[in-house]
């Protein structure tokens, strides 16, 4: 019997690595770094209580201020991509958790910046902005000064800033227990190879053809949840708790207030989106029982969603093709933009393959004087692969194209638009992998099926990710207890409401919440549905109205964090405020369905 076992860092070769240089050649240039900004820290000391005395004095605090977050997110990226390379690498963890105090201990300095901000009298604050030498910060200071009811005296905000550490604990033991000490043991394939099970290839043990092996990686993978759902449901829990405490001493009514405000979202945004999303589930039913009856099956099981609905179509995409075909896929957004992008997918912007200790799934990251990194674990066997790659260069490239255009201070875009920029570049590359096979049916179908599955997974379901949020922070805030049962059965609820009859519910899959590594950032789900409405609707527009939409469109993608998002996609033409969007793209994932239903 022949083995496949995930690879070691140190066999992994380099070119299939993230060059992390530009960030530092050694981790001696970032321990010099360290000590020099820690140095630092104590003058903020000579800003404190002084900020009003002139405009002189105001702008060298926020110049000091944001000069020194600038070198400590610097010393961030590169600690947390480098324990994230091999999570079980000590070195490493060290000068993360290093950072993350490093963090705690400069907001702390910092912590009387913001309330100091708020207390100058209004036309002083007036007098100081209207200054030409501020123009670059305005809108910096608009977002401050509308925190005004949310922010305490300069003594909590200290004790705030020094609790941060603390709190994020939740997250990193969740993240230490998911990414390093969970086993999900080996699993002999119908070649009679045995592989090791683990995050980075359970979705393409779900797309396996024969049965009986998906139902064992799934029932295997979830053992070791079960077998750990105690404690997990204890981060979750606490993370929420956190997210209660927070909200109630920032002077917040609810938890999602006080997580939409941030982006000037109102609440409506969110409901409408969970309300059109339930009213609309139809076309979903409807794929679920096609799906059903295509694969021959009397009952359909979770680990029967994600195997294509298409027989023998043998997918094959090393990763140096698959970066040519993203790049050609990406031609409507015009030569520069895909120039740029083809040089960095193979010249050092992303960690190509799965190692031990490596984080599971993907991320764009980096900051402002890195390049944009992407963190992948690519299966050249897995469509999904491919489309994880298309996915994270839309957000790197939109980082590109932000800090490029944008000074540090504006340059850093929110969730609600990043999610806008990975899911439309998904829909070009669909309907590029569409057009050259018009004359394979087969691999049409292929293809159609696997963006109906993206859709799925990204509207509804992130949909129902984001109602399951609201509920557990609402049994949190009526000060009811929050316990592993209570959390089972509200998804077990909502689990039948988005799936309907169409889908047998085995009882481990009421334990999925358990592994979305996303619920430890409050209310960040529903940006994945909105994203991909937004997203919809405008790579239609980019494709069918030409160079006047591309241009808007490249344009959004420039201003950062320059404006409020939903400010933003209004400069782009898409008003996320209304039913619309979401409307469309229930629309668009009917229609993919009905074109599916044609091919068979």
């Amino acid at each position: 019997m022949s083995g496949k076992m995930i690879p070691h860092r140190n066999e992994t070769p380099d070119e299939h690595k993230w060059d992390l240089t530009p960030l530092f050649e050694s981790d001696k240039k970032w321990e010099a770094l360290f000590v020099e900004v820690e140095t630092q820290l104590s003058s903020y000391q000579k800003y404190n209580g002084r900020l009003k005395e002139s405009v002189a004095i105001f702008k060298a605090a926020i110049d000091f201020h944001l000069r020194l977050t600038r070198q400590i997110e610097t010393l961030y990226t590169y600690a947390h991509l480098k324990s994230d390379e091999d999570k079980s690498n000590q070195l490493y963890l060290g000068f993360h958790q290093r950072t993350l105090n490093l963090l705690t201990r400069s907001a702390e300095m910092a912590s009387f910046m913001t309330p100091e901000i708020q207390s100058i009298p209004n036309e002083v604050i007036k007098r100081f902005m209207a200054d030409v030498s501020l123009a670059e910060f305005r809108f910096y200071l608009e977002k401050i000064l509308r925190y005004k009811p949310h922010t305490r005296s300069e003594m909590e905000e200290k004790i705030l800033a020094m609790s941060r550490e603390i709190a994020n604990g939740p997250s990193q033991v969740f993240g230490q227990l998911d990414n390093v000490d969970l086993k999900f043991g080996t699993i002999t394939d119908g070649n009679g190879n045995e592989i090791e099970l683990s995050h980075g290839n359970f979705t393409t043990f779900l797309t396996n053809p024969h049965r009986e092996l998906r139902k064992r990686a799934f029932f295997q993978y979830y053992q070791a949840y079960q077998d750990h759902r105690h404690t997990l449901a204890a981060t979750l829990s606490n993370s929420i708790k956190k997210d209660f405490f927070y909200s109630r001493v920032r002077n917040f009514d609810s938890c999602r207030t006080s997580a939409l405000f941030s982006d000037d979202i109102q609440e409506a945004v969110y409901d409408n989106l969970i309300e059109t999303v339930k009213g609309n589930l139809k076309p979903l039913f409807k794929y679920l029982d096609f799906r059903k009856k295509t694969l021959g099956l009397n009952e359909l099981h979770f680990y029967d969603t994600y195997v294509p609905i298409v027989e023998d179509v043998d997918f094959r995409m090393p990763y140096e093709e698959a970066v040519d075909v993203g790049v050609a896929a990406m031609a409507p957004l015009g030569e520069e933009y895909c120039k740029v992008l083809e040089e960095g997918l193979l010249g050092g912007w992303v960690d190509r393959y799965e190692n031990r200790g490596k984080r599971s799934g993907a991320y764009s990251s980096g900051c402002y004087d890195s390049p944009p990194y992407i963190l992948l674990n690519y299966d050249e066997h897995n469509l999904n692969s491919l489309y994880t790659l298309i996915h994270e260069a839309g957000h790197s490239m939109h980082s590109y194209l932000s800090r490029k255009y944008q000074p540090y201070v504006d340059h850093d875009y929110t969730i609600f638009v990043a999610e806008v920029a990975s899911t439309f570049n998904e829909d070009l590359l669909s309907r590029y992998l569409l057009e050259i096979y018009k004359d394979n049916p087969k691999m049409q179908a292929y293809i159609l099926n696997r963006e109906i599955d993206n859709i799925r997974a990204t509207l509804y379901r992130q949909t129902m990710f984001a109602e399951f949020e609201q509920i557990l922070h609402a049994i949190v805030e009526a000060h009811s207890p929050l316990t592993l049962e209570v959390m089972t059965e509200n998804y077990h609820k909502l689990l039948q409401i988005y799936f309907g009859d169409n889908l047998v519910f085995d009882s481990e899959l009421s334990l999925e919440f358990l592994r979305i590594p996303h619920f430890y950032a409050a209310f960040y789900v529903y940006k994945y549905a909105t994203g991909v409405s937004a997203a919809i609707a405008l790579a239609d527009k980019v494709v069918n109205e030409g160079e006047i939409a591309r241009k808007a469109y490249l344009d959004f993608l420039k201003l950062g964090g320059s404006k409020f998002p939903l400010d933003e996609l209004l400069d782009a033409g898409i008003d996320m405020a209304s039913s619309e969007p979401i409307e469309r793209a229930v629309a668009h994932f009917g229609d993919l369905v009905d074109q599916l239903i044609e091919t068979q």
